[in-house]
C-alpha cells in the first residue's frame, strides 16, 4: 500500500466528563416530547430504580462508621485516664483495685504496670466510682461494728441478787488465797526445791494400786469424794456407782438415767458437813436430764428441767449453792438450787459447749467448747474476761489451778494448753498425746502437777511449773475418758472405754 492512498478516518467516541444529570434530563425531556416510554420511567423513578439526584446534601458526621465512632471513643478515653491522677504507693493502688472488685494483681504486672491499668479503669468507670465504693465500704464497716456492740438485756432481780452474793464469796478468798501465796513465797528456795524434788519422786513412782470392772460398758467419768473415802464412777449405761476407797468394793448402783450418762459430781461439803440425806450429787446425761442425789439412797431426789439436748457436764461451784451444767445447744446455764430455779442461760459458743470449771474463788466461771474456744466468765459481772484462742479442734476439758491464775484446757487436736489470766494469753502448749485430750486436771490442793488423759488409753503426769513428764500411766486397753485426783494427794483415778477404772498410788 503507498503513502497517497487515502487512510479510512475511524470515527471515535466521544468521552463525557462530569456528571450525567444535565444529559439524562435532556434525554428524559426528548423522550417525552416524543411520549414514548414516558410512563415506565416516570414509574421507574417513583419506584427507586432510578435516582435522579435532588440536589441534598449529607453531612459527613452521619457517614462515620462504627469503627471511626470506637476509635473516637478510645482517644477521648486516654484523653480522659491522661488527667486522672494515680497514687505511686503500690499498696494503695491495690487496695483501690479491691475497693473496685478488680484483682490486685495479675499474672508477670508490676508496680507500672498495675497504676496504668487502674487508670484505665477509673477512665471507664469514672473516678467517683473510687469514692462511692469507699463510702459503701465504711458503711459496711459502721453496721458491722454495730453488731459486734455488746447488747445487754435485763435479767431477773435473782441475778443480780446471786452476783452480789458471789462478789461476798469470793472477796474474802481471794484475799486468803494471796495471803497463802505471799506466806509460800517467804519460805526459802532451799526448801521449796527439796519439797518440789520429794514430790517428784513420788509421782515416778505411781503404780498400779486397784483396777475394777465398773460397768458392763464405758465409764464416762469419775470423781472422789471430798473427804477421799469414796469415788462416784458413770456409765454409758445409765447407772453411776458409788466405791469405797481404796478396797474398791461396791457401795450403790444409783439408777435414774435412761441414757448415756456424761458426768456426776459430788457437792463440795459432801462427806465433809453434809447430811448423807441432803443433795450430796449432781449428774447430767445425754437425753438432757440433770438429776440430784443422796448419799442414803439410789434414786434421784430432785430432777432439773430445762434441757431439751445433750448437757455434757455439770459442775457445782465452789459454795455448794450453784450448779453449772453445759448443753449442747451453744449455751450453759447457772442453777441456784436454794431458789431452786435457773438465774443464767448464757450463750457465747458458736457450737455445743461441753466442759465447764469453776475457779477456786468462786468468781470466775471457764467454759470449753465445740468451736475450739475457750472462754473466761466473770460471774460477778456476768463478762467474758478472756478468750482462749488457739486450738485447733474441739476443748474438751477445762481446769483452774488452785494457784489462780493459771488454767489448763485439753482439745481434740491433742495438745494442753496452760493460760495466764494476768497477762491473758497462752504461756505454753504441751504436746500431751496422740489422740484426743478427754480430761485435764491440777493438783487440787497446791496445783503442784498437772494430769492428763487421752484417747491413745494413757494418762500423763506433768510437772508445775516447766511442764516436763513425770510419769505415764499406761495400762488401760481402751480410751482414757475421765480422771482425778484424790484431795488428800494419795491417790489418782482414771476410768476408760474398756469398762474398768484405775487407782494409783505412789509406792
Amino acid at each position: 500500500m503507498s503513502d497517497d492512498e487515502d487512510v479510512p478516518m475511524v470515527k471515535r467516541s466521544r468521552i463525557f466528563y462530569g456528571s450525567l444529570e444535565e444529559k439524562e434530563r435532556e434525554r428524559l425531556g426528548r423522550e417525552g416530547a416524543s411520549g414514548s416510554g414516558k410512563d415506565g420511567v416516570k414509574a421507574g423513578i417513583e419506584a427507586g430504580n432510578i435516582n435522579i439526584s435532588s440536589g441534598e446534601v449529607m453531612d459527613m458526621e452521619e457517614r462515620v462508621s462504627e469503627r471511626q465512632s470506637e476509635v473516637l471513643a478510645e482517644f477521648e478515653r486516654r484523653k480522659r485516664a491522661r488527667q486522672i491522677t494515680v497514687s505511686t504507693d503500690d499498696a494503695e493502688v491495690k487496695a483501690c483495685l479491691r475497693a473496685l472488685g478488680e484483682p490486685i494483681t495479675l499474672f508477670g504486672e508490676g508496680p507500672a504496670d498495675r497504676r496504668e491499668r487502674l487508670r484505665n479503669i477509673l477512665s471507664v468507670v469514672g473516678p467517683d466510682a473510687l469514692k462511692k465504693s469507699k463510702k459503701e465500704e465504711e458503711k459496711a464497716k459502721r453496721s458491722q461494728d454495730e453488731c459486734q456492740q455488746t447488747w445487754y438485756h435485763e435479767g431477773p432481780t435473782t441475778l443480780k441478787d446471786a452476783r452480789l452474793w458471789i462478789a461476798h464469796y469470793s472477796l474474802p478468798r481471794a484475799m486468803k488465797r494471796l495471803e497463802e501465796a505471799r506466806a509460800h513465797k517467804e519460805i526459802p528456795e532451799s526448801t521449796r526445791t527439796v519439797k518440789q524434788q520429794e514430790l517428784h519422786k513420788n509421782l515416778r513412782n505411781l503404780n498400779n494400786f486397784c483396777s475394777q470392772i465398773g460397768d458392763d460398758r464405758p465409764i464416762s467419768y469419775c470423781q472422789f469424794s471430798p473427804n477421799s473415802k469414796l469415788l462416784v464412777t458413770a456409765s454409758w449405761s445409765g447407772l453411776c456407782k458409788l466405791w469405797n476407797i481404796p478396797d474398791c468394793s461396791l457401795v450403790r448402783t444409783l439408777r435414774g438415767h435412761d441414757t448415756n450418762v456424761g458426768a456426776i459430781c459430788f457437792h463440795p461439803k459432801a462427806t465433809l458437813s453434809l447430811e448423807e440425806s441432803d443433795i450430796n450429787m449432781a449428774s447430767c446425761a445425754a437425753d438432757g436430764s440433770v438429776k440430784l442425789w443422796s448419799l442414803d439412797s439410789d434414786e434421784p431426789v430432785a430432777d432439773i428441767e430445762g434441757h431439751s439436748v445433750r448437757v455434757a457436764r455439770v459442775a457445782w461451784h465452789p459454795s455448794g449453792r450453784f450448779l453449772g451444767t453445759t448443753c449442747y445447744d451453744n449455751s450453759w446455764r447457772l442453777w441456784d438450787l436454794d431458789a431452786q430455779e435457773e438465774i443464767l442461760h448464757q450463750e457465747g459458743h458458736s457450737k455445743g459447749v461441753h466442759d465447764l470449771h469453776f475457779h477456786p474463788d468462786g468468781s470466775l466461771a471457764g467454759t470449753g467448747g465445740l468451736d475450739a474456744f475457750g472462754r473466761i466468765w466473770d460471774l460477778r459481772t456476768g463478762r467474758c474476761v478472756m478468750f482462749l484462742e488457739g486450738h485447733l479442734k474441739e476443748i474438751y476439758s477445762i481446769n483452774f489451778s488452785p494457784n489462780g491464775f493459771n488454767v489448763a484446757t485439753g482439745s481434740g487436736d491433742n495438745t494442753c494448753k496452760v493460760w495466764d489470766l494476768r497477762h491473758r494469753k497462752c504461756i505454753y502448749t504441751i504436746p500431751a498425746h496422740q489422740n484426743l485430750l478427754s480430761s485435764v486436771k491440777f493438783q487440787p490442793t497446791d496445783g503442784h502437777y498437772l494430769l492428763t488423759g487421752a484417747y491413745d488409753n494413757m494418762a500423763k503426769v506433768w510437772t508445775h511449773p516447766g511442764w516436763s513428764p513425770l510419769k505415764t500411766l499406761a495400762g488401760h486397753e481402751g480410751k482414757v475418758m475421765g480422771v482425778d485426783l484424790s484431795p488428800d494427794g494419795q491417790f489418782i483415778a482414771t476410768c476408760s472405754y474398756d469398762r474398768t477404772f484405775k487407782l494409783w498410788m505412789s509406792e
